[in-house]
């Protein structure tokens, strides 16, 4: 096992100006929103003034969680990395369509993919609005895209489309995730790459029931079964989760039966002077004698 945090690179397109009582105040892609983060419990480093020049505050518990909006987000909000793009826009559990710190990630899955110099299938499970997905598919891998929800797999394919990828080798798939792997060893599937960024707590497309506690390491097993001969990577990334980076890449080890090392740790988002707020955790393995 390998401990290794790491900090989001500056983006063009996203910058944490502060963050503090729960909360963190972010420019993406030129909008300024205030959103909910709890591992942010000490006082805000910036005056209140600067705080109170955000566009937009979603008030979590609060009708439905609702936005206070001071000014309306363009008509066209895009986060753009590198050749990507994201369609944005205010949801109402607080997210807008895409996780900057991700982006760490993208770019190692890409290093990989393109080192690999063959042809790569990726499983992208939990796949939200796309971002592994369009990180792979531009690094000229296949994808297997799949969630739970019609809406953000509606919305993954508008980010292919605006990316430029809507014509890449691509299955977008609405599902269940542990009854979409079932059914993918059934029938005898196999993967070089498998992207894993589950929820706390969730339901599936026809309401069952996923708890992290419960149903992580299960999926992993069953994950193992969808691993070709001379896999590339496996990536799970998670938020909000009752176990610390080192747990979760002992159970991805072991559960993925890897003879090499997995690393792991926490994803940090920098701001201010010498300041990070730790956002994620992460743990991930590369077959480095391939790629």
């Amino acid at each position: 096992m390998k401990i290794q945090n790491l900090t989001l690179p500056l983006l063009t397109d996203y910058q944490l100006l502060d963050a503090g009582h729960e909360e963190k105040l972010e420019t993406i892609a030129g909008y300024t929103v205030i959103r909910g983060e709890p591992q942010a419990i000490w006082h805000p480093y910036l005056p209140q003034s600067e705080w109170q020049k955000a566009s937009a505050t979603h008030l979590a518990g609060q009708r439905n969680d609702a936005w206070r909006i001071k000014q309306q987000s363009p008509a066209n909000w895009k986060f753009r990395w590198n050749e990507l793009t994201f369609l944005l826009r205010l949801t109402q559990f607080k997210h807008v369509g895409v996780f900057p710190e991700n982006a760490i990630h993208w770019e190692w899955m890409q290093t990989k993919i393109k080192a690999a110099n063959r042809p790569i299938n990726v499983l992208n499970l939990f796949a939200y609005t796309g971002g592994g997905t369009l990180a792979a598919l531009s690094a000229g891998a296949s994808v297997t895209h799949v969630d739970a929800s019609k809406g953000t797999v509606t919305w993954a394919r508008e980010n292919a489309e605006a990316s430029k990828l809507a014509d890449k080798p691509v299955r977008w798939i609405v599902d269940d995730v542990l009854t979409y792997v079932r059914r993918e060893i059934k029938r005898g599937k196999k993967y070089d790459g498998i992207i894993i960024d589950p929820p706390k707590f969730g339901h599936g497309s026809s309401g069952q029931l996923w708890k992290f506690e419960q149903d992580f390491a299960k999926l992993l097993q069953m994950c193992q079964e969808l691993l070709s001969e001379q896999p590339l990577f496996v990536l799970v990334n998670a938020y909000a989760v009752p176990y610390s980076p080192v747990t979760v890449g002992q159970v991805v080890q072991q559960q993925l039966k890897l003879d090499s090392t997995v690393e792991c740790g926490e994803v940090f988002i920098p701001f201010g002077s010498e300041k990070n707020l730790a956002i994620a955790m992460y743990a991930r393995w590369a077959n480095n004698a391939i790629g």
